[in-house]
Protein backbone atom coordinates (compact mmCIF):
# COMPACT_ATOMS: atom_id res chain seq x y z
CA UNK A 1 0.00 0.00 0.00
CA UNK A 2 1.55 3.27 -1.42
CA UNK A 3 1.97 6.00 1.37
CA UNK A 4 1.33 9.43 0.54
CA UNK A 5 -0.26 9.10 -3.20
CA UNK A 6 -0.42 11.62 -5.60
CA UNK A 7 -3.40 12.82 -6.65
CA UNK A 8 -4.65 12.47 -10.66
CA UNK A 9 -5.48 16.63 -10.44
CA UNK A 10 -1.85 17.41 -8.82
CA UNK A 11 -0.06 15.25 -11.78
CA UNK A 12 -2.29 17.05 -14.58
CA UNK A 13 -1.60 20.31 -13.04
CA UNK A 14 2.06 19.79 -13.09
CA UNK A 15 2.05 18.51 -16.30
CA UNK A 16 0.24 21.30 -17.93
CA UNK A 17 3.30 24.04 -17.04
CA UNK A 18 5.34 24.71 -19.96
CA UNK A 19 8.77 24.33 -18.73
CA UNK A 20 10.18 27.93 -19.44
CA UNK A 21 7.90 28.81 -16.49
CA UNK A 22 9.10 26.07 -14.23
CA UNK A 23 11.48 28.31 -12.75
CA UNK A 24 9.32 30.75 -11.30
CA UNK A 25 7.96 28.06 -9.07
CA UNK A 26 8.81 26.17 -5.73
CA UNK A 27 10.56 23.98 -7.20
CA UNK A 28 12.07 20.68 -4.68
CA UNK A 29 15.37 20.77 -7.43
CA UNK A 30 17.85 23.15 -9.05
CA UNK A 31 16.79 22.76 -12.57
CA UNK A 32 19.77 22.62 -15.26
CA UNK A 33 18.01 22.39 -19.60
CA UNK A 34 19.97 22.18 -22.18
CA UNK A 35 19.36 22.27 -25.92
CA UNK A 36 20.12 18.29 -26.53
CA UNK A 37 21.42 15.23 -24.73
CA UNK A 38 25.33 15.67 -26.17
CA UNK A 39 25.29 19.19 -24.51
CA UNK A 40 23.92 17.71 -21.56
CA UNK A 41 26.66 14.61 -21.16
CA UNK A 42 29.54 16.69 -21.93
CA UNK A 43 28.62 19.01 -19.29
CA UNK A 44 28.10 16.33 -16.63
CA UNK A 45 31.18 14.33 -17.29
CA UNK A 46 33.36 17.83 -16.98
CA UNK A 47 31.59 18.24 -13.84
CA UNK A 48 33.03 14.57 -12.94
CA UNK A 49 36.25 15.64 -13.72
CA UNK A 50 36.74 19.09 -11.90
CA UNK A 51 35.27 17.29 -8.80
CA UNK A 52 37.68 14.69 -8.84
CA UNK A 53 40.66 17.40 -8.86
CA UNK A 54 39.59 19.75 -6.69
CA UNK A 55 39.21 16.53 -4.02
CA UNK A 56 42.55 15.80 -5.27
CA UNK A 57 44.28 19.32 -4.34
CA UNK A 58 42.52 19.24 -1.05
CA UNK A 59 44.00 16.15 -0.73
CA UNK A 60 40.29 14.59 -0.01
CA UNK A 61 39.21 10.82 -1.28
CA UNK A 62 36.20 11.28 -3.90
CA UNK A 63 33.36 8.93 -3.07
CA UNK A 64 30.81 8.49 -5.63
CA UNK A 65 27.47 6.54 -6.39
CA UNK A 66 27.51 5.98 -10.10
CA UNK A 67 24.62 4.33 -12.09
CA UNK A 68 25.68 1.66 -15.47
CA UNK A 69 23.50 4.05 -17.36
CA UNK A 70 23.46 6.65 -18.98
CA UNK A 71 27.03 6.18 -19.57
CA UNK A 72 27.56 9.21 -22.31
CA UNK A 73 29.12 10.95 -19.52
CA UNK A 74 32.37 8.55 -18.94
CA UNK A 75 33.91 9.11 -22.47
CA UNK A 76 34.02 12.83 -21.47
CA UNK A 77 35.05 12.23 -18.00
CA UNK A 78 37.54 9.31 -19.38
CA UNK A 79 38.97 11.62 -22.03
CA UNK A 80 40.16 14.04 -19.36
CA UNK A 81 41.35 12.26 -16.81
CA UNK A 82 44.03 10.40 -19.48
CA UNK A 83 44.73 13.49 -20.82
CA UNK A 84 45.15 15.52 -18.39
CA UNK A 85 46.66 12.96 -15.98
CA UNK A 86 44.28 13.16 -13.56
CA UNK A 87 44.68 10.67 -10.49
CA UNK A 88 41.65 8.33 -9.87
CA UNK A 89 43.39 6.36 -7.21
CA UNK A 90 41.31 8.05 -4.56
CA UNK A 91 38.06 7.75 -6.30
CA UNK A 92 35.72 5.20 -4.56
CA UNK A 93 32.71 4.38 -6.05
CA UNK A 94 29.62 2.74 -5.10
CA UNK A 95 27.32 1.16 -7.82
CA UNK A 96 24.26 1.31 -7.76
CA UNK A 97 22.77 -2.16 -8.44
CA UNK A 98 23.27 -5.66 -10.34
CA UNK A 99 20.99 -7.66 -12.13
CA UNK A 100 20.24 -11.32 -11.03
CA UNK A 101 18.49 -13.99 -12.23
CA UNK A 102 15.20 -15.71 -11.81
CA UNK A 103 16.49 -18.12 -8.48
CA UNK A 104 18.33 -14.41 -7.51
CA UNK A 105 21.87 -15.50 -8.70
CA UNK A 106 24.44 -12.99 -10.52
CA UNK A 107 24.99 -13.90 -13.94
CA UNK A 108 28.63 -13.81 -15.21
CA UNK A 109 30.26 -10.89 -15.32
CA UNK A 110 31.23 -9.66 -18.41
CA UNK A 111 30.45 -7.16 -21.17
CA UNK A 112 26.37 -7.83 -21.81
CA UNK A 113 23.29 -6.87 -20.62
CA UNK A 114 22.93 -8.56 -18.34
CA UNK A 115 25.93 -7.68 -16.02
CA UNK A 116 25.90 -4.24 -14.86
CA UNK A 117 29.65 -5.06 -13.50
CA UNK A 118 30.37 -5.80 -16.98
CA UNK A 119 29.02 -2.88 -18.65
CA UNK A 120 30.65 -0.78 -16.06
CA UNK A 121 34.27 -2.36 -16.95
CA UNK A 122 34.26 -2.10 -20.61
CA UNK A 123 33.11 1.61 -20.73
CA UNK A 124 34.54 2.93 -17.31
CA UNK A 125 37.38 1.38 -15.55
CA UNK A 126 39.24 -0.19 -18.46
CA UNK A 127 39.36 2.93 -20.56
CA UNK A 128 41.47 4.75 -17.97
CA UNK A 129 44.57 4.41 -18.68
CA UNK A 130 46.08 1.47 -15.33
CA UNK A 131 48.37 4.09 -13.19
CA UNK A 132 45.21 6.38 -12.88
CA UNK A 133 42.45 4.02 -12.54
CA UNK A 134 40.63 3.29 -8.98
CA UNK A 135 41.77 0.38 -7.52
CA UNK A 136 39.44 -3.01 -7.38
CA UNK A 137 39.15 -2.51 -3.72
CA UNK A 138 37.49 0.96 -4.12
CA UNK A 139 35.24 -0.29 -6.22
CA UNK A 140 31.99 -1.23 -4.04
CA UNK A 141 29.51 -3.48 -6.08
CA UNK A 142 26.11 -5.09 -3.74
CA UNK A 143 26.68 -8.49 -3.53
CA UNK A 144 24.51 -11.24 -2.76
CA UNK A 145 26.88 -13.13 -0.40
CA UNK A 146 27.77 -9.96 1.45
CA UNK A 147 24.91 -7.80 1.84
CA UNK A 148 25.75 -5.62 4.26
CA UNK A 149 29.11 -4.95 2.95
CA UNK A 150 28.25 -1.79 0.73
CA UNK A 151 26.11 0.08 3.71
CA UNK A 152 29.24 -0.83 5.97
CA UNK A 153 32.16 0.64 3.45
CA UNK A 154 30.23 3.72 3.23
CA UNK A 155 29.07 4.01 7.06
CA UNK A 156 33.44 4.08 7.27
CA UNK A 157 33.64 6.27 4.80
CA UNK A 158 31.44 8.87 6.07
CA UNK A 159 28.89 8.74 2.93
CA UNK A 160 29.40 9.61 0.02
CA UNK A 161 29.76 12.78 -2.01
CA UNK A 162 27.94 12.94 -5.24
CA UNK A 163 25.55 10.47 -6.48
CA UNK A 164 25.15 10.59 -10.57
CA UNK A 165 22.01 8.91 -11.63
CA UNK A 166 19.27 8.29 -14.01
CA UNK A 167 16.08 8.13 -12.95
CA UNK A 168 13.24 5.65 -13.85
CA UNK A 169 9.61 6.54 -15.36
CA UNK A 170 7.95 5.97 -12.35
CA UNK A 171 10.80 7.50 -10.21
CA UNK A 172 13.32 4.79 -9.27
CA UNK A 173 16.76 5.42 -8.59
CA UNK A 174 19.15 2.50 -9.04
CA UNK A 175 16.15 -0.23 -8.19
CA UNK A 176 14.50 1.38 -5.64
CA UNK A 177 11.12 1.13 -6.63
CA UNK A 178 8.16 2.08 -5.84
CA UNK A 179 6.55 -0.87 -2.85
CA UNK A 180 3.55 -2.47 -4.65
CA UNK A 181 2.59 -5.38 -2.77
CA UNK A 182 -0.77 -4.48 -0.88
CA UNK A 183 0.80 -5.77 3.01
CA UNK A 184 3.85 -3.36 2.75
CA UNK A 185 3.42 -0.32 4.53
CA UNK A 186 6.66 1.81 4.00
CA UNK A 187 7.11 5.32 5.07
CA UNK A 188 9.03 8.12 3.65
CA UNK A 189 11.50 7.53 6.66
CA UNK A 190 11.97 4.03 6.82
CA UNK A 191 12.64 4.15 2.68
CA UNK A 192 14.91 6.62 3.23
CA UNK A 193 17.02 4.37 5.65
CA UNK A 194 16.48 0.86 3.42
CA UNK A 195 19.53 -0.56 2.87
CA UNK A 196 21.20 -2.88 0.24
CA UNK A 197 18.48 -5.52 -0.75
CA UNK A 198 17.85 -8.08 -3.41
CA UNK A 199 13.87 -7.61 -5.26
CA UNK A 200 11.65 -8.69 -8.27
CA UNK A 201 11.64 -6.09 -10.91
CA UNK A 202 7.84 -4.56 -11.01
CA UNK A 203 6.35 -4.49 -14.33
CA UNK A 204 6.44 -1.65 -15.46
CA UNK A 205 10.04 -1.21 -15.00
CA UNK A 206 10.48 -4.75 -17.01
CA UNK A 207 8.11 -3.50 -19.92
CA UNK A 208 10.32 -0.09 -19.93
CA UNK A 209 13.69 -1.79 -20.23
CA UNK A 210 12.27 -4.26 -22.79
CA UNK A 211 11.05 -1.68 -25.05
CA UNK A 212 13.97 0.72 -25.17
CA UNK A 213 16.26 -2.39 -25.85
CA UNK A 214 14.65 -5.44 -26.77
CA UNK A 215 11.45 -4.68 -29.08
CA UNK A 216 9.44 -5.68 -26.11
CA UNK A 217 10.63 -9.14 -25.58
CA UNK A 218 9.86 -9.07 -21.83
CA UNK A 219 12.12 -12.83 -21.65
CA UNK A 220 14.95 -10.32 -22.26
CA UNK A 221 14.90 -8.65 -19.38
CA UNK A 222 16.47 -10.06 -16.44
CA UNK A 223 13.54 -10.61 -13.18
CA UNK A 224 15.21 -10.24 -10.36
CA UNK A 225 17.96 -7.28 -8.92
CA UNK A 226 20.39 -6.48 -6.05
CA UNK A 227 20.65 -2.66 -5.18
CA UNK A 228 21.96 -0.33 -2.91
CA UNK A 229 19.22 1.11 -0.83
CA UNK A 230 18.58 5.20 -0.13
CA UNK A 231 20.52 4.95 3.07
CA UNK A 232 23.84 5.26 1.06
CA UNK A 233 22.15 7.82 -1.46
CA UNK A 234 20.85 9.94 0.58
CA UNK A 235 24.55 9.64 2.66
CA UNK A 236 25.53 12.22 -0.18
CA UNK A 237 25.83 16.16 0.08
CA UNK A 238 25.18 16.42 -3.50
CA UNK A 239 22.60 14.20 -6.36
CA UNK A 240 22.93 15.30 -9.95
CA UNK A 241 20.28 13.50 -11.91
CA UNK A 242 20.71 13.06 -15.88
CA UNK A 243 17.57 12.61 -17.49
CA UNK A 244 17.68 13.18 -21.73
CA UNK A 245 15.25 9.94 -22.36
CA UNK A 246 12.33 12.09 -23.65
CA UNK A 247 8.29 11.02 -23.70
CA UNK A 248 9.29 8.34 -21.02
CA UNK A 249 10.39 10.84 -18.34
CA UNK A 250 8.59 13.93 -18.91
CA UNK A 251 5.58 13.31 -16.11
CA UNK A 252 8.70 12.22 -13.53
CA UNK A 253 10.48 15.42 -13.79
CA UNK A 254 7.61 17.35 -13.40
CA UNK A 255 6.96 14.96 -10.25
CA UNK A 256 10.29 15.01 -8.98
CA UNK A 257 10.40 19.08 -9.47
CA UNK A 258 6.76 19.80 -7.67
CA UNK A 259 5.98 16.97 -5.57
CA UNK A 260 6.59 16.66 -1.21
CA UNK A 261 8.29 12.79 -0.69
CA UNK A 262 6.45 10.22 -1.55
CA UNK A 263 7.12 6.30 -1.47
CA UNK A 264 4.69 6.08 -4.64
CA UNK A 265 7.81 7.91 -6.42
CA UNK A 266 11.24 7.26 -4.42
CA UNK A 267 13.12 9.96 -6.64
CA UNK A 268 10.88 12.72 -4.52
CA UNK A 269 12.65 11.30 -1.26
CA UNK A 270 15.81 12.26 -1.74
CA UNK A 271 16.10 15.90 -1.60
CA UNK A 272 14.01 15.79 1.89
CA UNK A 273 18.13 14.28 2.75
CA UNK A 274 20.47 15.74 0.34
CA UNK A 275 21.33 19.70 0.83
CA UNK A 276 22.01 19.98 -3.51
CA UNK A 277 19.92 18.19 -5.74
CA UNK A 278 19.81 18.86 -9.53
CA UNK A 279 17.69 17.45 -12.39
CA UNK A 280 19.89 17.63 -15.42
CA UNK A 281 17.95 17.89 -18.82
CA UNK A 282 17.10 18.37 -22.39
CA UNK A 283 14.22 20.57 -23.82
CA UNK A 284 12.32 18.03 -25.31
CA UNK A 285 12.47 15.69 -21.65
CA UNK A 286 11.57 18.73 -19.67
CA UNK A 287 8.67 20.24 -22.19
CA UNK A 288 5.27 19.26 -21.57
CA UNK A 289 3.42 16.11 -22.68
CA UNK A 290 2.07 16.38 -25.67
CA UNK A 291 -1.35 16.53 -25.02
CA UNK A 292 -1.03 19.47 -22.77
CA UNK A 293 0.70 21.04 -26.10
CA UNK A 294 -1.67 20.23 -28.03
CA UNK A 295 -4.55 21.44 -25.83
CA UNK A 296 -2.87 24.59 -24.43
Amino acid sequence: MLQNRLTTDEIFEWCSIPWQELEGRDLKAKLEVFPEKHDMMVAIGNMMADEVIAHNKAGLPTKWVLPAGPTDEYDIFVRRVNEERIDCTNLWVFHMDEFLDWQGRPYPVGDTYESLEGTMIACFYDKIDPELRPPEDHRIWPRIYDIDAADAKCDELGGVDTVWAGIGATGLVAFNEAPRNYWTHLTVEEYATSKTRIGVLNDDSMIAMAERTFGCCLDRIPPMYITIGFHIICSAKRAVYMVATGDWKKTVCRILLMSEPTVEYPVTILPKYIPDVTLMTTEYTIDQPRRWMSSS
